[in-house]
């Protein structure tokens, strides 16, 4: 990070009323919006970026993710099913990952992300088996060496099918194992601090793959270290059925008889809750991530994000895990969304602008993080972006609507932290076509292929 401060002049559009002549960033914050008709900036001493060519948004945040999933994308044994029998399909693969595949799978999906605009991501890392203890200590070198910010859970699964759960013995650990870990992590990587570059939340998976006690005890370790908290929760109609049939009432009926009803906790999918449940979340201030390229391909269902919007709910966007949405591009993910939710809602309800928040501030608020997603004074110089010179944009008028219309896909430049990690679309010093061969070569030998 370097303490010259830095004006980023005159872009073609920007995401940001009062910055129409840019803004300048310094020691990794927005200190200064230039608006149209000043001449320079206050602030003395500006080096230059002329973004002429560019249209500048906020960092997009990505608030649900799996990025081992990489590896099993477009499975054969998983195509064309709903979400419990795609699992149980994947877990024995999934049960064969080890340290090195890991790796490859993690730098794929944080590169592609990075690539795509995003400048945080959350990561929900579930599943452990013998081998695998240190797959966060994994992931988080992988974030440091690219220079994206994270926030990584430390997910469990500690129902297994010998206990009436999901997923197979081999990638379930117990109580203490995983209590112990999070500790450890916490103590290791996290920092409370705004601005941070490393966070660890706890995240068991879901109702079907823990038990109660650990949800419970998962919740006293949060509030002991003021971690946040994540899961699924009403993704599918199984699920639901699942918490009737072995708990005797609803997922948020579950949740909130385990403590996690609060506004510590985000929530992935959040898709099968009715009018009076989007009531009580809101009242209690827990936030939901929309994730409707995986919502879609699983057949899931559709997040009624206007509802709980009107309720007073914050929604974020996720990419989920790319065995299920196939690929990790968040900018994708917004005009998916958008799409997704004006198909529903119509043209009067849903805008290209409404995508966006929930890629930004939306998402910023599921994980605590105000200082995040937004171009302002104040906030972290975290920024997305993007030439409008291909084809697709000929003719767009609005080129900052064109974004999620015409469908932008890879950023041109991408800032984190007041630093450059993405330059003329590439990430300087690291070699994207070795990456793709280490990952091919990866997920052919976890396949047996």
């Amino acid at each position: 990070m370097t303490s010259t401060a830095l004006w980023i002049r005159d872009p073609l559009a920007i995401h940001a009323p009062g910055a129409e002549r840019g803004i300048v960033v310094q020691d990794g914050k927005i200190v200064e919006l230039v608006p149209a008709g000043q001449a320079a900036p206050l602030t003395p001493d500006c080096a230059v970026f002329d973004a002429g060519k560019h249209v500048v948004i906020p960092g997009l945040i990505s608030t649900h993710h799996h990025f081992y999933q990489t590896l099993t994308r477009a499975t054969p044994t998983a195509l064309n099913r709903e979400l419990f029998p795609w699992l149980k399909a994947l877990y024995p693969i999934w049960a064969k990952i080890t340290p090195e595949i890991l790796e490859a799978g993690q730098t794929t999906a944080l590169a592609e992300l990075l690539l795509s605009g995003c400048t945080t991501t959350t990561d929900h890392h579930y599943l452990f088996p013998p081998g695998l203890e240190h797959a966060i200590d994994i992931e988080i070198a992988a974030a440091q060496k690219l220079g994206i910010r994270v926030v990584l859970t430390r997910g469990s699964m500690n129902l297994s099918e010998r206990d009436g759960g999901l997923p197979p013995d081999s990638v379930v650990q117990d109580d203490e194992t995983i209590l112990e870990d999070s500790v450890r992590l916490i103590e290791t990587y996290h920092q409370p601090e705004a601005f941070a570059m490393t966070q660890i939340a706890l995240a068991p998976c879901s109702p079907f793959t823990n038990t109660k006690k650990l949800m419970m005890d998962t919740l006293t370790l949060a509030e002991k270290h003021n971690v946040r908290l994540h899961t699924h929760l009403a993704e599918t109609q199984d699920e639901n059925a699942f918490c009737l049939e072995k708990m005797g009432c609803t997922p948020l009926d579950y949740l909130e008889d385990v403590g996690w009803l609060s506004d510590r906790t985000w929530l992935a999918h959040g898709i099968h809750f009715n009018s009076a449940e989007i009531k009580r979340l809101a009242k209690a201030g827990t936030t939901v991530t929309h994730c409707p390229c995986s919502n879609q391909i699983l057949g899931s269902g559709h997040c009624l994000v206007c509802e709980m919007e009107d309720a007073g709910m914050k929604v974020g966007l996720g990419v989920d895990g790319s065995a299920s949405n196939n690929h990790s591009n968040m900018m994708d993910e917004v005009r998916t969304a958008f799409l997704f939710q004006r198909h529903h809602y119509g043209v009067l309800k849903v805008t290209p602008a409404d995508a966006l928040r929930w890629a930004t501030t939306g998402s910023a608020a599921c994980i605590g993080r105000p200082e995040l997603g937004e171009i302002a004074v104040g906030r972290a110089a975290d920024l997305a972006m993007y030439t409008v010179n291909e084809l697709r944009y000929a003719g767009a008028i609005d080129k900052l609507q064109a974004l999620v219309l015409s469908g932008a896909s890879r950023a041109d430049r991408v800032m984190v932290a007041g630093q450059w990690r993405v330059i003329d679309g590439q990430i300087p010093g690291f070699d994207i076509n070795a990456l793709i061969a280490r990952q091919n070569a990866a997920s052919e030998k976890l396949h047996g292929v």
